[in-house]
C-alpha cells in the first residue's frame, strides 16, 4: 500500500539541505517527522550508513537552524532508514538561513511577513490583540452599554478596562481598538443574493466599527430574511428558517478567531436556501482541521476579544462553537458544513425548512444525515422501512415526473445511477458523498451539479 506524504510526514531518499526547511516548519507549527531513505511512495530504498547519516543530519540542523529546535533521531540499520522527529518549540520563529517555514499540505513553503509576525508574537507568548494599539483616541459607548446589561455594572471604568485586559500600562490594546466604537480594522460584509450571485438584493457593510456592533448588524440583517411569524391558535409564533443560535455563533466565532491584521472583511453571503460565513485567516498554529471540527480543543488567536465575547454571551464557551452550531441542527434533516482551506474558514448554514417529501422520504433523508455513504440494507435498518418502501422512497417513479428521494421534479434520485441494490459509489459533488450533499440541500440535488 502506498503511504503518501502528509502535513506531518515528509520522505527523503537521501540527506540533502532541503530538509532543513521542513525542520523549521515543524518547529514553528507542530511536531512532524522526516523519514530519510524512503521514496515519495513511502517505500524504503535505504541509506548506505544510517548511523553516519544521523551524525550528519545532527550537524546540519545545529549549524543551520536558529534557534536550535528539539528533535530526536532514530536509525534503522535493518531497512537503512533514519526517522527525524522535530518537536514544536516555544522559542519561535525557528529559521533556516534566516527564513521561517510552514507546511502547506505535503509541501514546505516560506511564511509571508504577516505570518512571520504572528509566529514571532507566539514565540514571545504574546497575541496580536494584546499589543498596544497604535490608535489611542478611542471611545466605548457600545461596549459600555453591553457591559451594563450583562455584567451588572453602572459604567465602564478604567479599572474594569484593565480587568478585561483592554487597557495596559502603555494604553489601550488592540483588543480594545477592535471593540471600540470607531477603529481602523476591517469588519463584515453581508450580501443578500437573488437567483444568481450577479443579483444583489441587499447589502450591509460594517467596517471600522466595534466587533460587537458588527455581530448585531449581521443579526439584524439575518432577521429580515430568515425570520417570520405564523399564527398558532391565538398566538403569534416567531420562527427562524435558519437557527439564530447557529448564525450568531458562526459570526461571533468568525470575528473572535479571524486574523485582524489581514485587511479583509468577514464575508456573509445570504441565499434563499443557505447562509455562508467566511472568515479570513487559516486555523491558529497548533490546531489541526480534525481538532477544529471534532474536538473540544480551543487554540485562541485573540484570547482577550474571546474573553469579552464570552462575558457578553456572544459565544457560549471556549472551543465549543462548532458543537453549538451542530446542536442547533440536531432536530433537522439539514446539516451545517464546515470547510477549512485556502487560508479561509467557511461555515455553511442551510435552511431547515427546505424538505418537501413524504414521511418515508423524510425517514430516508434523516438516516443519511450522518453524511456518509450507506447501503440500502443500512438504510432499511436505520429507518425500519421494508425493502420495498425504502426503495420507493429513494428511487423515482417510472413516469419520470418525480425526481426521487425528495419527491421534487428535476432532482436526482437518492440512489443516483447505482440502482437500489448498490451504495452511492462514484457519485460526488464538491468532494462530498451524495448523501451528505442531499442533506445539505435539504433533499434537493440539482442535476447541473452532479458528476457521474
Amino acid at each position: 500500500m502506498v503511504v503518501r506524504e502528509s502535513p506531518a510526514v515528509e520522505y527523503k531518499e537521501s540527506v540533502t539541505p532541503t530538509f532543513l526547511k521542513t525542520v523549521s516548519a515543524y518547529a514553528n507549527y507542530g511536531t512532524g517527522k522526516i523519514e530519510f531513505g524512503v521514496d515519495d511512495e513511502g517505500v524504503a530504498v535505504g541509506l548506505a550508513d544510517p548511523v553516519a547519516e544521523c551524525l550528519r543530519i545532527e550537524n546540519m540542523i545545529n549549524d543551520s537552524l536558529n534557534p536550535a529546535p528539539r528533535y530526536t533521531l532514530e536509525p534503522d540499520e535493518k531497512h537503512g532508514t533514519v526517522i527525524l522527529t522535530v518537536y514544536e518549540g516555544q522559542d519561535k520563529p525557528y529559521r533556516s538561513k534566516g527564513k521561517a517555514y510552514r507546511r502547506n499540505d505535503s509541501a514546505t513553503v516560506e511564511v509571508d511577513r504577516f505570518e512571520y509576525g504572528r509566529v514571532t508574537l507566539e514565540g514571545s507568548n504574546v497575541t496580536f490583540d494584546a499589543l498596544t494599539s497604535t490608535r489611542q483616541d478611542l471611545s466605548f459607548c457600545t461596549l459600555e452599554q453591553k457591559c451594563v446589561e450583562h455584567l451588572g455594572i453602572s459604567e465602564l471604568t478604567s479599572d474594569i478596562m484593565r480587568t478585561l485586559r483592554l487597557l495596559g500600562k502603555d494604553g489601550y490594546t488592540n483588543a480594545a481598538a477592535i471593540l471600540a466604537d470607531k477603529n481602523d480594522f476591517p469588519g463584515i460584509d453581508c450580501v443578500r443574493f437573488g437567483d444568481t450571485e450577479d443579483v444583489i438584493l441587499d447589502r450591509e457593510t460594517a467596517t471600522n466599527v466595534s466587533a460587537i456592533e458588527q455581530v448585531d448588524r449581521a443579526v439584524a440583517m439575518f432577521a429580515r430574511y430568515y425570520r417570520y411569524e405564523r399564527i398558532e391558535g391565538m398566538e403569534r409564533v416567531q420562527t427562524d428558517r435558519i437557527p439564530l443560535e447557529a448564525f450568531r455563533e458562526a459570526v461571533a466565532n468568525a470575528l473572535v478567531h479571524r486574523t485582524w491584521d489581514v485587511r479583509a472583511n468577514v464575508q456573509i453571503a445570504l441565499y434563499d436556501d443557505r447562509v455562508v460565513v467566511t472568515s479570513p485567516g487559516s486555523l491558529p498554529a497548533g490546531l489541526t482541521t480534525e481538532q477544529y471540527l471534532y474536538g473540544q480543543i480551543s487554540v485562541l488567536r485573540n484570547p482577550i476579544v474571546a474573553e469579552v465575547f464570552l462575558k457578553l454571551d456572544y459565544i457560549e464557551k471556549f472551543g465549543t462553537g462548532i458543537a453549538r452550531i451542530r446542536r442547533a441542527y440536531r432536530d433537522s434533516l439539514s446539516r451545517p458544513v464546515f470547510d477549512v482551506r485556502g487560508g479561509m474558514v467557511t461555515v455553511t448554514l442551510p435552511v431547515i425548512d427546505a424538505f418537501e417529501g413524504s414521511e418515508e422520504e423524510a425517514q430516508v433523508l434523516k438516516a443519511l444525515s450522518v453524511g456518509r455513504i450507506m447501503s440500502r440494507g443500512e438504510i432499511e435498518q436505520q429507518t425500519g422501512l421494508s425493502r420495498a418502501r425504502a426503495v420507493h422512497a429513494a428511487v423515482p417513479s417510472h413516469d419520470g415526473d418525480r425526481g426521487g428521494g425528495a419527491g421534487i421534479p428535476g432532482s436526482v434520485p437518492l440512489f443516483g445511477a447505482c440502482g437500489p441494490r448498490g451504495v452511492f459509489d462514484g457519485l460526488r459533488l464538491a468532494g462530498m458523498s451524495c448523501s451528505a450533499e442531499l442533506v445539505r440541500h435539504g433533499g434537493r440535488f440539482p442535476r447541473s451539479g452532479v458528476s457521474l
